[in-house]
């Protein structure tokens, strides 16, 4: 929200600068996140005099040229090479001399230097209008008054506004704050804390009066759930033009462009007082009657951007007789606005229901001034008075007669907030005991009503434009924003408890996991739970039905909650490697949400994802891709780590893996992790293979709970390793051989390993080559070769028997 500080000091006649301003507003929530310096023409005529033209001859060389002597008041006239048709000798004109700056319309930048133009030497530059940023007009030079002398600085004779505006970043429960009004007000109570009074100066609307009754129009409300008070005047005999150059210097400070002096009028309102006001061109309005209702869903309606639009049953229109004219506190029609060819207009103050307001907005992908305002709630007391003002400003600039009674229906009055505030428990949260007759003051300052004072508290009436303050716990931060957190003193005491936590707790398993990943090379992300419905087209496995659905989404591609942590991940993938780097490894902890029918499931997961190579180029390694098994080797990590290590492994069943292996615990489903299939990749421009893993983080977390710690000496005696090269089928597995090994020896056999897979040439067809080693302990005395022997030949016979294997 942009604040203008020539604006604001309309309503408190502060002498602080825009820095002290800015910093007082930050201390009361109002978050100053930028100060920007505003000048009505850029540069502010730095270097641009007033000259008077003592010669004009034609150039020499040059039959659209002339050179002048210009006197601009310095110790010799300057000679000037002009180019404008109406330059003549005796007049003042505007001279931008050698060094200034000057700006065009889209703000670049060009300064005035000393040249030769055809051969005759140029000391400057006499501008035409559009050239100062003064009009538009660039027919010829500008000609000023005659009685100027002749060296007066141009910014002297300009009205030139030089303004600060701060960009405040409010917060949405600060409705209150929407408008200049709203910030000075708080602007006056932080004063009031530093003992500086100040009257809050509002507009008065004493001046308006009824001219004549000649123009009527009827209003109905036919919701009144959704308008609760809609109030409305007509003006006619108005000329619609350009607004004054105050009104457009105000608005231009905030960022808005002038349209003409109605819209204008209207939107200075809106940022002036915070209420959002409409005028409709009343001569096209039929039936001299509005009607504020719904209307069916499917009714075609064209806004002012002239996209044409359907509009929704619950959507609350502002009708006439015949047609829909605007969608209430939202958008304008196209056909019913304000053009140069208004002479009289039905102008509109309205207090709209905010959350009606903000669906509709939502649901039309529409966001403007008057919406921003409307569904954060407006005060429902200030519309006939915003009226007012407006009616009167428009008089001002645009003429006209007020020619009809106000219409204010307000059948069901929006009543004040009565909150009760006890002194104790203003001291247990602020941790401060501050003065009674200072917290009456803040109160007071800040419009909240003291209706009555006790020892142990006070009575009070929030005004109904404070929706945000209706609790105790509200108004006690009332206090302190304004009181100043800064000063609440420091205590020297030092309070802390002990709490007793398992050590199986979350948040501190994923803390051992996280860092465990950090350091092989893995990097966390932290993806949306919002997402697009049309990942489940991916798979068959996630059902559109399963969707949890938000009501009111920013957009299509955020509104549904996740079934699964793959695509956001994939999300990530394709976005860093796009932007040239692919080698990848990152790992989520996340939710997935699902809904069965009555039922809705919310489930813990991790994600591992790895892409690209292993590592990073280097002179004296080859590169090597990551693949299948090295994701396997994170995820036997993760498990020892965990204490699981008794784990069966299964084909995977989920058709977004090309190929990969389920892991599991009995009937709990532990990792899923295999390669992710390329039709899926090719979804995200994904041209390399993604190897993901998909923990159930939940059933891990069931699972270590039942794990207890057991310590043990180390051995003292040597361990043994023994080899074999054996000669198997092409479908036995290393799982099998590792089976076979445990059972054969459950003591002394400690650690079973495969470092050697041949198939190829001088193997028999269908064969392939395990190299296994086998290593044995006994942990009270030294092996000799008789036992060690002994349980080799044992473990090559169940070999031989069970498998077929021979050793080569």
């Amino acid at each position: 929200m942009k604040i203008s500080y020539n604006w604001l000091k309309q309503f408190l006649k502060t002498d602080w600068t825009p820095e002290q301003t800015s910093e007082l507003l930050t201390d009361l929530g109002l978050e100053v996140e930028g100060l920007e310096p505003y000048q009505s023409v850029k540069g502010g005529l730095e270097g641009v005099v007033v000259g008077e033209v003592l010669t004009c001859v034609k150039h020499p060389n040059a039959d659209k040229l002339k050179v002048t002597t210009v006197d601009i008041g310095a110790d010799a006239p300057l000679q000037i090479v002009c180019g404008a048709p109406n330059v003549a000798a005796g007049q003042k004109v505007p001279v931008a001399t050698i060094g200034t700056t000057l700006y065009t319309e889209e703000g670049e930048s060009w300064t005035i230097k000393k040249g030769k133009i055809r051969g005759e030497e140029s000391f400057g530059m006499i501008c035409a209008e559009d050239e100062l940023g003064l009009g538009k007009s660039h027919d010829g030079i500008l000609v000023l008054d005659d009685s100027i002398k002749a060296g007066t600085l141009a910014a002297a004779i300009f009205d030139i506004e030089n303004d600060h505006v701060f960009e405040i970043g409010l917060t949405p429960n600060r409705a209150d704050a929407m408008s200049h009004l709203g910030t000075a007000r708080d602007l006056k109570a932080g004063l009031l804390q530093k003992d500086i009074i100040l009257e809050l100066i509002t507009p008065s609307v004493s001046a308006f009066r009824v001219d004549n009754r000649m123009v009527k129009i009827d209003v109905e409300v036919k919701n009144k759930d959704l308008a609760p008070r809609y109030c409305g005047v007509t003006i006619t005999g108005l000329k619609v033009k350009e607004s004054p150059a105050w009104l457009q210097h105000r608005l231009k400070a905030i960022g808005l462009a002038p349209i003409n002096n109605i819209v204008d009028a209207t939107n200075y309102v809106l940022h002036d007082l915070g209420q959002p006001l409409h005028a409709f061109d009343a001569v096209k309005v039929s039936g001299n009657k509005i009607e504020v209702k719904t209307l069916e869903a499917g009714t075609k309606f064209v806004t002012l951007d002239g996209v044409e639009r359907e509009l929704h049953e619950d959507d609350l229109m502002i009708c006439d007789a015949e047609k829909p004219m605007c969608i209430a506190g939202v958008f304008g029609g196209e056909y019913s606005g304000v053009t140069e060819n208004t002479t009289s207009i039905f102008l509109e103050s309205a207090y709209f229901n905010p959350v009606s307001v903000r669906k509709t907005a939502k649901r039309h992908g529409l966001n403007t001034d008057a919406s921003f305002r409307f569904e954060r709630g407006i005060d429902p007391n200030i519309t006939e008075y915003a009226l007012k003002r407006a009616a009167l400003l428009i008089q001002e600039i645009a003429g006209g007669e007020i020619t009809s009674d106000i219409i204010d229906i307000y059948p069901n009055k929006i009543k004040d907030f009565e909150v009760r505030l006890s002194f104790e428990n203003a001291k247990k949260l602020i941790g401060e005991d501050i003065p009674r007759e200072v917290i009456k003051g803040i109160l007071s300052s800040l419009e909240i009503k003291v209706n009555n004072v006790t020892e142990t508290g006070l009575g009070l009436t929030v005004p109904a434009y404070r929706n945000d303050v209706q609790r105790e716990a509200d108004i006690i931060e009332e206090i302190l924003r304004v009181y100043g957190y800064n000063n609440i003193k420091t205590t020297e005491k030092l309070n802390a408890s002990i709490s007793t936590t398992s050590r199986f707790e979350d948040y501190k398993i994923q803390n051992i996991i996280g860092n465990q990943l950090a350091s092989q090379g893995f990097y966390e992300i932290l993806s949306n739970s919002l997402t697009t419905p049309n990942y489940t087209t991916l798979s068959a496995q996630l059902k559109e039905e399963h969707n949890i659905s938000i009501l009111n989404p920013l957009s299509n591609d955020l509104s549904v909650l996740r079934q699964s942590l793959l695509f956001s991940g994939l999300e990530s993938i394709s976005f860093n490697i796009n932007r040239k780097r692919a080698n990848l490894k990152f790992f989520e902890f996340g939710n997935t949400y699902h809904n069965y029918g009555e039922n809705r499931e919310e489930l813990k997961h991790l994600s591992l994802f790895i892409t690209g190579n292993q590592a990073a180029e280097n002179w004296n390694e080859k590169s090597k891709k990551s693949d299948f098994f090295l994701m396997k080797g994170f995820i036997t990590a993760i498990l020892d780590r965990l204490g699981i290590s008794r784990f069966t492994e299964s084909p995977i069943k989920n058709d977004l893996f090309s190929e990969g292996i389920t892991i599991a615990l009995g009937k709990n489903k532990l990792v899923d992790f295999g390669l992710i299939k390329k039709p899926v990749l090719k979804h995200f421009d994904i041209a390399q293979e993604v190897i993901f893993a998909d923990f159930n983080w939940n059933a891990i977390l069931e699972l270590i709970k039942h794990n207890s710690i057991k310590f043990k000496t180390i051995p003292k005696y040597p361990e043994v390793r023994r080899d074999f090269a054996l000669l198997l089928d092409d479908h036995v597995t290393f799982e099998s051989i590792h089976k076979i090994a445990k059972q054969t020896e459950k003591q002394l056999l400690k650690a079973i390993n495969l470092f050697d897979v041949y198939q190829g040439k001088n193997l028999p067809k269908g064969k392939k080559s395990y190299a296994v080693s086998f290593t044995l302990q006994d942990e009270n005395k030294t092996l000799n070769d008789k036992q060690i022997d002994k349980i080799m030949k044992k473990l090559q016979a169940n070999f031989e028997k069970q498998l077929g294997a021979e050793l080569r």
